[in-house]
């Protein structure tokens, strides 16, 4: 069968009570059951998650790292658990290398999305844990037919991790990568995802399956060790925010790039931004110029928040947001950082009528992560070690028991102290950039979103190189262009290079869902 997409993509947007919004259809589909079951919000997003880490592994996995926003009907939480470098990562270790490895055991910190589902599972769930599971459970033991756009990254994957320690044996059966319809099969993740259900997390982080992860990365040279695994620990670590037409955008605090949202919004409040059509090229250029910016800022600034030199109120203070305003001109600029004052993922969100609200993201990173698999536990590892930087005092400089710099970033709006959206945009360094972009759409010029996420979208890359999708009217692209913005206009195929999004909006009779078909994007609710 030709799974080709022969004609342009027109989604509506979802309207319902109850709403589960994620990436891949068989997830979602999870999430909701829960729903029907008695569970609430997080119950379905947890559930969705667990089941990613099955039917997407391209992006995800029990390896993976995860954060979180909440509301729990009168109040917001913000989640970190993002995992921690070995001990064992001195910057002697890495010295002589010109950048931190991209693959391999030397790429792998310790995996923290598992403690984030015990976290949210016991503070806000109703459901027993092993509920979670069970749907995941059975796609991994009975097997499930693969997607076309999990299938076309999965074979790029393959391509390049074949090599890496684990990864033919589990994800090439055959000596391949599967194909669209295919139907695959994971038994090992199934016993592994059942040990997790059973022990509430502990087989990962002091049980067999740690032992296991241990093993294998001494058998490799790797530094991981029982300790490491140990000694992880989930954060509650509240949210920053920002105020942007009216509305707040919260984002976790660093070590993520949600701060680079913040500061770019808080940018554009300097600008005649709202004078500019969504889709013009003025303010298209305010928007690319503002991020430009943020980013310069969150590359010299940013890292594990017990050793960044510059504190957050410092990088989000007006009078400092507003300096940086100013250097924004009528062309194409290639902006550094400035001066404060001292001081491959999965998305999902879910809404339940009794209005809580979850945005939750969890990632390996690039793509399949560091494409180191554990022999007999289906568990393939993140790279997020390749976030850290190997030049000396940098605050992100590699070091032990350390949080990388992160890329993955829910977000989450508030209006008049009332939920308004959960959100997230997926992509790797177009997630901060994806946030402005969401936000402009939908608190500036109020489109659905739907609308906001079928919008073409754009990319900084480096210096004045900005990446365009292809759907973007060639006017608009000719109009950056003359601003000095060198612009390389993506083809149809690298779509995930723009991020997969999918938000839900309150509304007064419920929730409006968007999903996204850059990705296998699926809203269902009731």
């Amino acid at each position: 069968m030709d799974f080709s997409t022969f004609y342009p993509v027109r989604r509506v947007p979802l309207l319902a009570r109850n709403v589960v919004a994620t990436s891949q259809p068989l997830a979602a589909q999870a999430g909701l059951s829960m729903l029907h079951a008695g569970g609430n919000a997080v119950d379905a997003a947890l559930a969705a998650a667990i089941t990613l880490t099955v039917v997407e592994p391209t992006g995800n996995g029990v390896g993976s790292d995860a954060f979180a926003i909440i509301w729990d009907g009168s109040e917001l939480h913000g989640l970190n658990s993002s995992g921690r470098s070995p001990a064992g990562w001195t910057p002697a270790r890495f010295a002589g290398g010109s950048a931190m490895p991209q693959r391999g055991w030397e790429s792998v910190t310790v995996p923290g999305a598992v403690a984030a589902w015990i976290e949210l599972s016991e503070r806000f769930g109703t459901l027993p844990f092993e509920a979670l599971f069970a749907p995941a459970i059975r796609y991994a033991r009975d097997g499930f037919a693969l997607s076309p756009t999990v299938a076309t990254v999965w074979a790029k994957g393959a391509e390049a991790l074949k090599d890496q320690p684990g990864f033919a044996d589990h994800f090439m059966p055959d000596g391949r990568a599967p194909r669209a319809g295919e139907l695959f099969r994971n038994p090992d993740l199934a016993r592994t995802l059942e040990a997790i259900a059973e022990s509430r997390g502990r087989a990962l982080y002091e049980g067999a399956l740690a032992e296991a992860l241990v093993a294998n990365a001494t058998q490799h040279g790797a530094a991981l060790t029982l300790d490491d695994l140990a000694a992880h620990q989930a954060d509650w670590c509240g949210t920053l925010s920002t105020s942007f037409a009216g509305a707040e955008l919260h984002e976790i605090p660093p070590n993520g790039q949600g701060i680079a949202a913040l500061m770019a919004l808080g940018i554009l409040r300097h600008t005649q931004l709202a004078d500019h059509a969504p889709d013009s090229v003025q303010s298209m250029h305010l928007q690319i110029e503002a991020t430009k910016l943020a980013l310069a800022d969150l590359d010299r600034y940013v890292s594990d928040p017990a050793t960044m030199q510059v504190s957050y109120d410092a990088l989000l203070e007006d009078d400092y947001l507003a300096s940086r305003a100013a250097l924004i001109g009528t062309t194409a600029g290639d902006p550094g950082a400035g001066a404060p004052k001292a001081g491959g993922t999965v998305f999902l969100t879910a809404a339940d009528e009794a209005g809580r609200m979850i945005s939750f993201i969890q990632s390996n990173y690039s793509g399949f992560g560091s494409g180191v698999v554990v022999p007999g536990t289906g568990i393939h590892l993140q790279n997020r070690g390749s976030g850290f930087t190997l030049e000396p005092g940098h605050p992100n400089e590699v070091g032990p028991r350390k949080r990388p710099f992160h890329t993955i970033i829910p977000g989450f709006v508030m209006r008049d102290g009332a939920p308004a959206m959960s959100f997230g945009v997926m992509g790797g360094p177009m997630q901060a950039q994806g946030h402005v972009q969401m936000m402009v759409r939908t608190a500036l010029h109020g489109q659905n979103p739907q609308a906001a996420s079928d919008a073409p979208r754009w990319r900084v890359t480096e210096g004045r190189e900005l990446a365009i999708e292809w759907e973007m009217p060639s006017e608009t692209v000719d109009g950056l262009g003359a601003l000095g913005h060198s612009i390389k206009r993506e083809a149809p195929d690298n779509a995930f290079g723009f991020g997969g999004a999918q938000l839900i909006a309150r509304t007064e009779a419920g929730y409006v869902a968007g999903s996204d078909h850059r990705k296998d994007g699926c809203a269902v609710g009731f």
